[in-house]
């Protein structure tokens, strides 16, 4: 099992977009996974076409663990239409921080939940983390083995950048020294300028961390959204195309360093 968190604390650089097409990439490959939504908002939820159910959510979870009571796994898990494993998160996430700072080693709730022996069937777990640099991204980060950082191209990128490698590198000493960066992932890139100049310095600074992939800019990501199916379901999509190339990358680069 690999645990991928999905991160940036900056907003709006698809991070869920990211999430919902790696996942539906590698289960067309025949792996299997499981998302989870960490997000308050519940965007990855609504993408993947979570309706309310009655049955508890990560938050939930996260709450009862955080407390060392007994929660019931039952039904935890969903599939969608695609099939993509999923837990689902809700606006009751957002009291994190209230509900988890008497916890005991409130960093390593999430991690104590992926114990449980109903994920270790999973061959990957994706995390979506909310844009923050706040408790629930530590969680987060504290329970990955590794973390996709999806970069808008932008001005200022490089500084979301920065800081958010910053926070895995406190991470890494003080509570997961096995954590790794899997790669930046370049979204939303028009071809620009800018763009372009975003590029040479995210290669500049982070060499071959820079994935080759990169997605461009297209409102097929918002259709996508609406539509709550992956881009990559959608045979026509340029986005999609993007995104399996993307998906192959992620797998080119685990075989070339079990090679090693």
């Amino acid at each position: 099992m690999k645990i991928i968190c999905v991160a940036n604390q900056k907003g709006g650089v698809g991070k869920t977009t990211t999430v919902m097409n790696m996942a539906a990439g590698l289960v067309r490959k025949g792996k299997k996974i499981l998302c989870i939504d960490f997000d308050p908002q519940g965007n990855l939820s609504d993408y993947l076409g979570h309706q309310a159910d009655g049955i508890s959510d990560i938050s939930e979870l996260m709450l009862s663990e955080s407390r060392m009571q007994s929660y019931d796994l039952t039904g935890i898990i969903r599939k969608n239409s695609e099939g993509i494993d999923y837990i689902p998160s809700s606006i009751a996430l957002a009291s994190a921080d209230m509900f988890l700072a008497q916890a005991m080693c409130r960093e390593q709730v999430l991690k104590r939940i992926l114990k449980h022996e109903l994920f270790q069937e999973y061959e990957y777990i994706f995390v979506d983390c909310q844009p923050s640099l706040g408790i629930l991204l530590t969680n987060a980060l504290a329970a990955s083995d590794e973390v996709l950082i999806p970069v808008q191209a932008q001005k200022f990128s490089m500084d979301g950048v920065n800081y958010l490698m910053q926070a895995i590198g406190m991470v890494q000493q003080a509570l997961n020294p096995g954590l790794r960066i899997r790669g930046i992932l370049l979204t939303m890139f028009d071809g620009t300028n800018m763009a372009k100049a975003v590029r040479e310095a995210l290669e500049e600074c982070y060499g071959e961390m820079v994935f080759t992939t990169q997605i461009r800019r297209s409102v097929e990501a918002t259709e996508s959204t609406y539509a709550q199916q992956s881009l990559i379901s959608q045979s026509r999509s340029k986005l999609g195309a993007e995104y399996t190339n993307a998906v192959e990358e992620l797998l080119a680069r685990e075989e070339n360093e079990q090679k090693l």
